[in-house]
């Protein structure tokens, strides 16, 4: 790995890491204010700008009160100069106050643009991980 690639990944684990324990501060570091994304979970349209996840991390939309770790499998990297895009399957496991442990994946993409020095999330796009309906058993 590169100079660059350890600088792109560290970012991103500093920016997922904002989200799940609740640091606005450090959210909103990472993330441009003209953010779009999709979410095939909350809605099937675009959102924009960052108020509703600001709103979603004060109110721990994650459910990570307690202990969770998060993983990216098969992560991909692209760099084109001041711009990269990641991909990979995101995948959440949180325990709970009772020891259970339950799992969430997606697939995720994010855009990530360097602006004075430093990266920034501009776009993202999640999907779910599973079969497509049209597709046989």
């Amino acid at each position: 790995m590169n100079h660059i690639e350890k600088e792109i990944w560290d970012f991103l684990h500093r920016h997922l890491q904002s989200i799940f324990t609740r640091d606005v501060a450090a959210y909103r570091a990472t993330t441009s204010q003209d953010l779009s994304l999709y979410e095939w979970f909350v809605s099937p349209h675009r959102q924009d700008g960052l108020d509703f996840h600001v709103f979603m991390i004060d109110h721990a939309w994650a459910g990570t009160g307690g202990d969770f770790r998060y993983d990216l499998l098969e992560p991909r990297l692209q760099v084109y100069g001041d711009s990269a895009v990641v991909s990979y399957t995101f995948m959440l496991t949180i325990a709970d106050s009772e020891g259970a442990i339950t799992h969430r994946t997606h697939n995720e993409s994010r855009v990530l643009v360097k602006r004075d020095g430093a990266w920034q999330v501009v776009h993202v796009h999640k999907s779910p991980a599973w079969k497509a309906p049209h597709e046989p058993d």
